[in-house]
């Protein structure tokens, strides 16, 4: 070593082994007991990414190539059968992933109170029964009077990438939908409850956990409908309508920003009650609590989420995390690449980015 002293002088000179043991590895010259990054494992997040089309070999390959594991995808019409939920998982391993999460729909007469409530309840409990003899581990869904999407904007952010603004305003005053009327909160949640009194005990004959999306906008009112689950003390009440892990919710990051909360603390709360059967992992800047929001990157906005990511480790939560919304980059944008329906969403490439900027954080939390 030219201009200094190298290593095997420097310890000559400090002379005594006590002092060359008390050193940093660094200048002792001993090497950490590492192998490789940590992986995911049984009880670590598994970051997933949606599948929206078709399932096709360099479709699954490329999810394979950013180290995503996991998939989710919607559902089929229900009634589903296990044939075709079994079809479905194999398709998936066959190109080496695993299907975790599928979401159900197709039961607007329970959550509108309509006639058809009791057949379509039933339909989803069978679903639930396939779902748990294929071996599918989740099943999520919505239980949304309406959703007040039209609030929706594209917004510019950082060097001209697309973000997703939500601005109550440009919607609040829009009249209830033809067919669909308005309804309580307290309507919904006599619903709610006896839906879930039939179903979660099903669920758990099944080993499927249920994961209840919260309401998304938040808002206070959509169409003229007040929201089921636009708070989290409504997440609370809903959960202790049937004490149940089975009966969980998907606990989205951006969602409990946008209503001014702590998603930390919420993670926290959610997770000592092993309530939290999916994620949803994103990042918001808040201009105004529930009603004027934009997401953007997941490194810019103004929640934690690398301290949501220790809190789950701490949990060790074993299930999935979806880094979604990929914000709208020129290089999809010119490939016609967009696995995103929001203004302002984003492709593939986006995607990466927020898989490989939410491994980082799983790997450096599993470390700690």
């Amino acid at each position: 070593m030219r201009g200094g002293l190298g290593r095997r002088h420097v310890l000559k000179a400090l002379g005594t082994s006590g002092v060359a043991a008390s050193l940093p590895l660094r200048f002792a010259g001993a090497q950490p007991n590492f192998s490789r990054m940590p992986a995911e494992g049984r009880g670590t997040p598994k970051i997933c990414l949606g599948f929206g089309g078709p399932v096709d070999e360099p479709g699954m390959r490329r999810v394979k190539q950013i180290g995503v594991d996991h998939v989710l995808t919607g559902g089929p019409k229900i009634p589903w059968s296990e044939a075709d939920v079994r079809a479905r998982i194999e398709q998936f391993k066959a190109g080496g992933l695993t299907l975790w999460n599928m979401m159900i729909s197709g039961f607007d007469d329970v959550i509108w109170g309509r006639p058809g409530a009791d057949a379509q309840t039933a339909d989803v409990i069978a679903s639930i029964r396939a779902a748990g003899k294929a071996g599918l581990p989740v099943v999520e869904y919505n239980f949304y009077a309406h959703r007040l999407t039209e609030g929706y904007k594209e917004e510019t952010g950082r060097a001209g990438a697309g973000y997703t603004a939500y601005d109550y305003e440009l919607s609040k005053n829009l009249p209830p939908r033809e067919g669909v009327g308005t309804h309580t909160r307290a309507e919904q949640l006599e619903r709610a409850e006896r839906f879930l009194k039939a179903v979660v005990p099903e669920a758990e004959k099944a080993n499927v956990r249920l994961a209840l999306h919260p309401n998304d906008p938040p808002v206070p009112l959509s169409r003229g409908s007040e929201q089921l689950m636009a708070t989290v003390d409504h997440w609370k009440e809903y959960l202790s309508l049937v004490e149940s892990p089975f009966n969980g919710m998907t606990f989205d990051c951006g969602v409990t920003r946008e209503m001014g909360e702590d998603p930390g603390a919420v993670c926290r709360w959610l997770g000592e009650r092993d309530r939290i059967n999916h994620i949803h992992f994103r990042n918001v800047v808040v201009r105004r609590p529930y009603v004027d929001y934009t997401e953007v990157f997941l490194d810019d906005g103004q929640v934690d989420l690398f301290g949501v990511m220790r809190e789950l480790v701490r949990q060790k939560y074993p299930r999935a995390i979806y880094p979604e919304h990929p914000r709208a980059l020129d290089v999809d944008r010119e490939r016609g690449s967009r696995t995103s329906q929001y203004p302002g969403g984003g492709g593939f490439t986006a995607e990466t980015y927020n898989v490989a900027y939410t491994r980082a954080m799983l790997q450096a939390a599993l470390t700690m």
